[in-house]
């Protein structure tokens, strides 16, 4: 972050922008304000309370958002999301001018294709995040940052999903009623400060494995911060002041997808003592991190290569098979084609 920044929250960021652009004509702006709501939505969801902090991944990350029916609740079309994000270039320009934050970041705004192609290739390789889980698991075992880790990848849940969670969502034990094992219930609670993307069509129950809720079950009874929240709700996953939040979780997996964190030579040809991207404000610049969406996006690439029901995967995830399969499933062709040749008689 440049220290000649000046601190400024996204919504009064947005009100200066508004009140710049007077010259514009009022549908110009109803447009831009339509964007703009959407942007502060996004920051409140994301924690991001600053916009110093702003990166060029988080724009990528916003951009997804929007794409998949962040704020609009339907997947935008690449015309539509265009003028958002042209809409962003010229917000981010403006901010520039007033040291909110860095004056070259409007310019990394990805502005998407018109061809049909806009879909990103950035995912967690289901090895890398195997090997990553099973560190965890054998240095950090029922930490905070394996639960995170772990829940994410082993159900391919949005963070927002794995914030909500109470206490009272688990059934660890698989012994409620019609139970057939381990499960954690995703609800939608709007008015205590956790909705779901896709609210009350995004409750549902997704089973764990005995493993799962072990590991589950020791951090509850270790390092896991007792806290009740404002609301009288006891989350799952816990920081001392209060339930974790999705900034904290995206720092998680920006932290743990590097390989100088766990020890492993720099495939990047950097200094590890000198490399910005060891400081903690720094991680997500590192050429390998991955966030939250990279890991749900390898976790359906799994699920493609291990042939397993696509409905199936589909209700577990609370997304439709052509969303998982357009932004989603990073098979390469020949991985593709290898899977196809179990079919045919080759």
């Amino acid at each position: 972050m440049s220290d000649n920044l000046e601190p400024i929250s996204p919504q009064e960021a947005v009100d200066l922008y508004l009140e710049a652009r007077d010259d514009a004509a009022e549908n110009t702006m109803e447009a831009q304000d339509y964007r703009l709501r959407a942007f502060v939505m996004w920051c409140d969801e994301e924690g991001i309370t600053n916009l110093n902090e702003l990166s060029g991944r988080d724009m990528y990350a916003y951009r997804v958002w929007r794409r998949e029916g962040g704020y609009s609740d339907e997947e935008l079309k690449d015309i539509t999301l265009r003028g958002d994000m042209a809409t962003m270039r010229a917000f981010l320009r403006f901010c520039g001018e007033i040291d909110a934050v860095r004056e070259d970041l409007y310019d990394q705004v990805p502005l998407p294709r018109t061809d049909g192609n806009d879909v990103s290739e950035s995912t967690l390789d289901p090895d890398h995040a195997i090997e990553i889980v099973d560190w965890l698991e054998r240095y950090e075992y029922a930490s905070r940052r394996h639960v995170i880790v772990h829940i994410l990848w082993h159900t391919g849940c949005r963070v927002g999903e794995l914030r909500a969670l109470d206490l009272g969502d688990l059934d660890l034990e698989g012994d409620r009623p019609r139970a057939d094992g381990p499960a954690i219930h995703f609800v939608h609670r709007p008015e205590t400060d956790t909705p779901l993307k896709n609210k009350k069509d995004g409750e549902r129950w997704n089973g764990i494995s005995s493993h799962v809720a072990q590991i589950l079950q020791d951090y509850i009874d270790g390092p896991r911060e007792e806290i009740v929240d404002e609301h009288g709700r006891r989350p799952l996953v816990t920081t001392r002041h209060g339930r974790v939040s999705v900034s904290a979780c995206r720092d998680t997996l920006y932290r743990v997808t590097r390989p100088c964190w766990r020890g492993e030579p720099c495939p990047h040809d950097r200094d590890v003592d000198a490399c910005e991207a060891t400081h903690y404000s720094k991680m997500s610049q590192c050429p390998s991190s991955r966030s939250p969406h990279d890991v749900r996006s390898g976790r359906v690439t799994a699920h493609r290569l291990a042939d397993e029901d696509r409905a199936l995967v589909s209700e577990r995830l609370n997304a439709s098979e052509e969303i998982l399969d357009k932004h989603y499933d990073r098979r390469n062709e020949r991985q593709k084609a290898e899977q196809r040749r179990r079919y045919f008689d080759l």
